[in-house]
Parts: C-alpha cells; sequence; structure tokens
C-alpha cells in the first residue's frame, strides 16, 4: 500500500458485483458488443452529469514539473512543486500555495505565518505551530496529459497492485485491481466537492456495482518506492481495503 503522511480521511472506492455476464451460445458480433459494454459498464442506466467534474486544484501542480518528498524534524513529512512564481505545498493539514518572497541566498516563500526557505536539498518551514528542519529525500515528475491521454486523475496502490483513472471528459472511472487480474469501467456522480479543503467524493452511477471513492489532498508517499504524491486513496474492494497515492493530471 502506500503511506499517506496525514491520518484524514482517504479515497474510498467499494465495489462488488463486477462480474461480466456470460451468454450460453456462441457469440457474435452484436452480443460480443453487449457482453463488453456490461462488463466495462453503462451510461445509461444511472442519473450522471455528462461532463466530468472540475477537481480541487490542490490535486495539480500546474507548471511545476517536479514533486520533492521531505523529511523534516520534528518527525513530519512533506511534499512540493515549485512553480514559476509560487511554491506548492502539501502537508500534514493540507495543501498550500506560497507566493514567492525576498530572499538573500535560495528559494523563499511565504504566505500569512506560513514561509519555506529552501537551499538546495535543505528547507526550513515555519508557522504558528513552530519551525521544521526538513531534508529533501525523494523525487519524482509530474504526470502531464500527454503521459496519460484522456485522463484527469490517476491513482495506485500496493499489495495487490491496483491503479484507477478518471476521466477528463465524462464521469467514468476505469479501475484496474490485483494486479491487473480484474479490469472494470464504471459511471460516476459526486455527492461532495470541496475545492477549499481539497475533498471530494464520488459515487456510483450503477445500482449493480456500488462504490464510493474519497479524495483528499495531502501529502502521500509509495510506501514500496517512496515515491511523492499530491492526494490520498483509499480503496474498499469486496472487504479489502487498500490504500494509495494520486495526482491530477493537468492539461
Amino acid at each position: 500500500m502506500c503511506r499517506p503522511a496525514v491520518v484524514s480521511p482517504l479515497l474510498v472506492v467499494m465495489l462488488s458485483g463486477l462480474v461480466g455476464c456470460a451468454t450460453t451460445s456462441a457469440p457474435g458480433p452484436a452480443s460480443e458488443q453487449t457482453d463488453r459494454a456490461e462488463r466495462r459498464g453503462s451510461f445509461t442506466d444511472a442519473p450522471v452529469e455528462q461532463k466530468a467534474p472540475l477537481l480541487p486544484s490542490a490535486y495539480f501542480v500546474g507548471d511545476g514539473a517536479t514533486f520533492v518528498g521531505w523529511r523534516c524534524s520534528p518527525s513530519q513529512d512533506m511534499v512540493s512543486a515549485t512553480q514559476e512564481d509560487s511554491l506548492r505545498l502539501w502537508t500534514t493539514h493540507g495543501a498550500e500555495q506560497l507566493p514567492q518572497a525576498v530572499v538573500d541566498q535560495g528559494e523563499r516563500y511565504q504566505r500569512g505565518e506560513l514561509s519555506a526557505h529552501i537551499i538546495g536539498d535543505r528547507a526550513v518551514i515555519k508557522s504558528s505551530r513552530g519551525r521544521l528542519e526538513c531534508e529533501a529525500r525523494t523525487r519524482r515528475d509530474s504526470l502531464r496529459r500527454s503521459d496519460k491521454p484522456g485522463v484527469m486523475f490517476l491513482a495506485r496502490g500496493n499489495e495487490p497492485g491496483w491503479h484507477l483513472e478518471l476521466a477528463n471528459d465524462v464521469p467514468r472511472i476505469d479501475m484496474s485491481l490485483d494486479y491487473g487480474e480484474r479490469e472494470v469501467s464504471l459511471p460516476y456522480r459526486v455527492t461532495t466537492l470541496d475545492n477549499g479543503a481539497g475533498r471530494v467524493i464520488l459515487e456510483s452511477g450503477r445500482a449493480d456495482a456500488p462504490f464510493e471513492l474519497r479524495i483528499e489532498a495531502g501529502a502521500c508517499f509509495d510506501d514500496m518506492a517512496g515515491t511523492p504524491w499530491p492526494a490520498q486513496v483509499t480503496l474498499n474492494v469486496n472487504g479489502r481495503q487498500l490504500q494509495g497515492c494520486g495526482q491530477g493530471i493537468a492539461p
């Protein structure tokens, strides 16, 4: 599973009844198409919007090209992405965007009482809660639309390996479960979308294949590779809870 750096609501998916329909006769072209459509889900049997929602900006890095994972003392993990004139920072309290400030050495960003002073692989984070001494431990290039055409959000986890994608044009979720042994595509509807808090809850658009999907902005680390991500994900499937990390994919 992936290791979130915070204890907060994560993205939850509960999925059942995903077995494709079988036929007792030799399938022709029409029956093959019907069987395939039933396995992958249908948009005609649920009252869902036909356009994908706009996800919170905290899931995206804008023009920031690289996520950096920080190990801080006192014990805390953070994720950052440097943009042209600001710093996106994911902490135990969610996500912040700090505008660039003047400094003699290195880079400094500040919004109110929260500031970050970065010199190479070292950083000092100050807030009303105190001071953190941080060291850059991991880096990961952010995903772009050219890497994942047609995808606006991607999440993944381990043990067993799984990943999911949200389409950028219609409300559809594509899931690959159990190391790719099970794949399903379903419509969804939005039940909660809080841009300020960086929280989204989605539910299935099909009564025969219910799921709930939760996304929360916050520092998250893949517990096998240690790579940094800006969103936390939990996937519940047939009584199993799988945790993971995710990222919005900008155009």
